[in-house]
């Protein structure tokens, strides 16, 4: 397939304060009734991304959002919020209407599918892995030069996980094995070579069952980076403490395969998971009441979890479901039981080589407790991630996810409406990252394409792209 010019599908009717057809919970159909969140997030989301209402008070107009930019410099100049700029909301108000549309832009072009692809926490560095051992760090703030080249150690089928330190001076990755493989990014070593040119360090998960094997599909480091969290296809979290370099907890988490897990805050104490038995589940360190019971259960999804991510204040946080759909929930919502029975399947159905059946789709949780569902992009054959966009540069308005579809959809979170979808990629998109400070999105897909997308670009030709033959293999 030949380079194409992706273009950003939005409604425009949502900038200008009209109406949009795709709601959080409703059907994609403009003839449906427009819903939003109705939930203290939605005020949340506000302030953090809405300019002052002052500003609508002193400025002469019909009042809707977006306000436009000179408006928003006109009422800095009068000094409409009393403190002689823009605040923090202000900022994401404006550069939160300029979404990363434009482009791709190559970043990286493999012969074998792309699983991971992550910014650092500061954006400097980018992290992207692939089935066939590479595992690439660029440095973004030197145009992208490749500061790492990793050759996996002791790879069994792909890489499933990366996780930068917060310091960004080392890197876990993790397969389907039990050693998590640790190595030093802040060396001077660029070719990476497990144990010829560097030590890949093994952190043994399995030393509690004396050499059990199983896959970890998740690894995150703690906000200190003193310690990893992991979920595996033993059902299992555990948590290894690198100062103590050993496995300080292992909780029999769920009834079936640990797809993600992560810590909910700065604090460590609170972990979320989600699994393959449909439940995402908040587990409190401080307080285990009794042994591998969590502080509690959210039921809602119809089809397992592939993926969670939390807006990082311990009370929030979204998944993705081989249901098709990404639900938003609020930990005090959390039940301390899963008493709901589904009932036995109408349908024979399985995600890693069938589509979801057509009978399935409006198919409802009886005790669903998400406080909103974002439908529109599908979750199949892989465990497709979904994020919060960033805090800093839109006040964590936008959800954005990869899908199987090869594009990336990006939704509102109040409204749910799908305000872009980008395409590019001709294979599921399994991953992608938005910078926490630029208005730049990274895609990676199965293709082994990784391209960014920028507002408003560099103002360069995008770079043609041409296609390499990916040998196919069993799906993960």
């Amino acid at each position: 397939m030949g380079y194409a010019m992706s273009r950003l599908e939005i409604e425009s009717e949502l900038f200008e304060g009209g109406n949009v057809t795709s709601e959080a919970g409703c059907s994609n159909r403009s003839d449906k009734p427009f819903c939003k969140v109705d939930h203290e997030i939605a005020q949340l989301t506000n302030l953090k991304s809405v300019p002052n209402e002052r500003l609508h008070q002193l400025m002469p107009g019909k009042k809707k959002l977006p306000v436009s930019p000179v408006k928003m410099l006109a009422g800095r100049e009068g000094n409409y919020s009393r403190r002689g700029g823009f605040s923090s909301a202000d900022c994401c108000h404006m550069i939160s209407r300029y979404l990363p549309v434009n482009g791709p832009r190559l970043v990286a072009q493999m012969t074998s599918r792309a699983y991971v692809s992550q910014f650092s926490a500061a954006g400097s560095l980018f992290v992207a892995g692939f089935q066939g051992s590479d595992i690439r760090i660029y440095n973004v703030d030197r145009g992208w030069k490749v500061q790492k080249n990793i050759l996996a150690k002791s790879l069994r089928w792909t890489v499933t996980d990366t996780s930068l330190s917060p310091d960004q001076r080392h890197l876990v990755y993790t397969s389907m094995s039990p050693i998590v493989h640790i190595v030093n990014v802040g060396s001077a070593t660029t070719e990476s070579l497990a144990n010829i040119t560097e030590v890949h360090e093994g952190l043994d998960f399995s030393a509690a069952d004396g050499g059990y094997s199983f896959g970890i599909f998740s690894v995150k480091f703690s906000t200190d980076g003193q310690e990893l969290v992991a979920g595996s296809s033993d059902d299992s979290i555990y948590v290894y403490d690198l100062e103590a370099n050993k496995l300080s907890l292992r909780i029999a988490a769920h009834m079936a395969d640990v797809n993600t897990v992560t810590f909910a805050d700065e604090s460590g104490n609170l972990i979320y998971s989600g699994s393959d038995d449909n439940l995402c589940k908040v587990w409190d360190r401080r307080c285990f009441v009794a042994k591998d019971k969590p502080a509690g259960v959210l039921m809602g999804h119809l089809e397992g979890v592939t993926f969670i991510d939390s807006r990082g204040d311990g009370r929030y946080f979204i998944s993705n479901g081989k249901d098709q759909t990404i639900k938003l929930w609020d930990t005090r919502k959390m039940s301390s039981n899963t008493s709901c029975n589904l009932g036995s399947r109408n349908y024979d159905w399985d995600y890693r080589w069938m589509d979801y059946p057509p009978q399935a789709r409006d198919l409802k949780h009886p005790s669903d407790q998400s406080i909103a569902t974002y439908k529109g992009h599908s979750v199949l054959r892989t465990l497709i991630r979904c994020y919060f966009s960033p805090e800093y540069s839109t006040g964590q308005k936008y959800i954005y996810t990869g899908s199987h579809d090869s594009r990336v959809y990006i939704y509102d979170v109040v409204t749910g409406a799908q305000v872009a979808v980008l395409k590019h990629h001709t294979s599921p998109v399994r991953d992608c990252s938005w910078h926490p400070y630029y208005p730049m999105l990274v895609s990676s897909s199965w293709d082994g394409d990784v391209v960014k997308w920028e507002f408003p670009g560099s103002g360069e030709a995008p770079t043609p792209v041409s296609k390499k033959r990916i040998r196919r293999r069993y799906y993960y």
